[in-house]
């Protein structure tokens, strides 16, 4: 449940990011670089697809530059870039619990045999 939530958020973002930059409501005219900025959202698609906790844990930090944007653009864009930019912040606080919930459980089923690491 939480890999299909953490995969929805992510293509989720990409699909927001590009449409945003590109047709709904660009900073430019016709569409401008910043919808690059989804690139890196492209990288952990395939980790989480074989899911690699490795890429959950780094996913779940690298999404806090998405919401920080989504904040600060949600507060000092107009509309609909606003309104775009909550949604950036929504999908990252369930692409962020996804993660969290996912590493979580992947933890609680280690086996009991394995010693603890201090």
């Amino acid at each position: 449940m939480t890999r299909l939530m953490a995969l929805g958020s992510l293509a989720g973002l990409i699909v927001l990011g590009l449409a945003w930059e590109m047709w709904l409501a660009p900073i430019r005219p016709g569409g401008s670089l910043l919808a690059l900025k989804v690139l890196p959202l492209v990288v952990p698609l395939a980790g989480i697809w074989k899911n690699r906790m490795y890429t959950y844990r780094w996913v779940s930090l690298m999404i806090w530059l998405y919401f920080t944007e989504g904040v600060v653009r949600a507060w000092s864009d107009k509309p609909p870039g606003n309104y775009l930019a909550m949604v950036e912040v929504l999908l990252c606080l369930v692409l962020f619990t996804a993660c969290a919930l996912h590493v979580r459980a992947r933890f609680r089923d280690l086996p009991a045999s394995r010693p603890a690491v201090s």
